[in-house]
């Protein structure tokens, strides 16, 4: 309405006729305004994230001490613990410091990300699944890990795809019936991740990969891992699919055939 205005005022009122220089001033007097406002709009948000980050780094920081306490302790504790039950609750107690540390790594990992890309490097994929499976059969010592993995080398970001089988395997475990059997194949580039659980059907199958969704409400999480992986296998060429049938399991397959070795 402003310019409207003035263009009349200009055009009219002061008989000014020169229409394509009143409409560049107009133009040049828009473009001031709007780098005006997008700035005043701007700079909250920014130091809103600049904030957020300073806050993230800080938090990064102080985790750093308690899992190098537990570590240290637990290293001391090995040396004078003999009996059977002990050495396994501490093996526990090992494991999860292992994965504290991991979820240390990835936070880490994904502040970085946000000034740099992801690390390509080659991954071992058969080799790869063994560590993961041995720390989390630690923590899942009531689970029986079936395995048939065949060696198949890709190139990708090595800890994305950790926080992708992490997701996989526990939510196979979560979401199983007992006793929890949990098979893990690697044939040809193509990994499958069995469970012997409740299953799903076709209505839940449509939503498992959208953010926040969650089939079954009693168990605990937050509906964002499958998103989570479904966006990492998306960036990088992994074809992913669900096979699951209500009341007998579920089968996550990942296609790796895609991904340059």
């Amino acid at each position: 309405m402003l310019f409207i205005v003035g263009f009349y005022y200009v055009n009219t009122i002061l008989a000014y006729s020169n229409v394509t220089f009143i409409l560049l001033v107009m133009l040049l007097l828009s473009i001031v305004m709007a780098v005006m406002i997008a700035t005043l709009s701007i700079d909250p948000l920014k130091d809103h994230f600049e904030k957020l980050e300073h806050f993230s780094k800080e938090t990064l920081h102080e985790l750093n001490l308690p899992i190098s306490t537990i570590h240290a302790n637990t290293s001391m504790l090995r040396k004078t613990l003999d009996d059977a039950k002990s050495l396994k609750r501490l093996e526990r107690i090992e494991g999860a410091c292992i994965l504290l540390h991991e979820r240390y790594s990835e936070l880490d990992y994904l502040i970085k990300k946000q000034m740099h890309k992801e690390t390509i490097e080659t991954v071992e994929l058969s080799a790869f699944l063994q560590s993961r499976l041995r720390l989390l059969g630690s923590l899942y010592d009531h689970v029986d890990f079936s395995t048939h993995l065949n060696d198949y080398g890709v190139k990708l970001d090595r800890m994305g795809l950790q926080k992708v089988i992490d997701n996989l395997i526990d939510n196979a475990v979560k979401y199983s019936n007992a006793p929890v059997c949990v098979e893990v194949s690697l044939e040809h580039g193509i990994l499958r991740i069995t469970d012997n659980g409740r299953g799903m059907d076709e209505m839940e199958l449509i939503r498992i990969f959208d953010r926040y969704y969650q089939n079954d409400a009693t168990v605990s999480g937050y509906g964002i891992g499958l998103a989570l992986v479904k966006n990492y296998c998306d960036r990088h060429r992994i074809k992913l699919h669900v096979k699951s049938i209500k009341g007998e399991g579920t089968t996550m397959i990942l296609d790796f055939q895609g991904v340059e070795q």
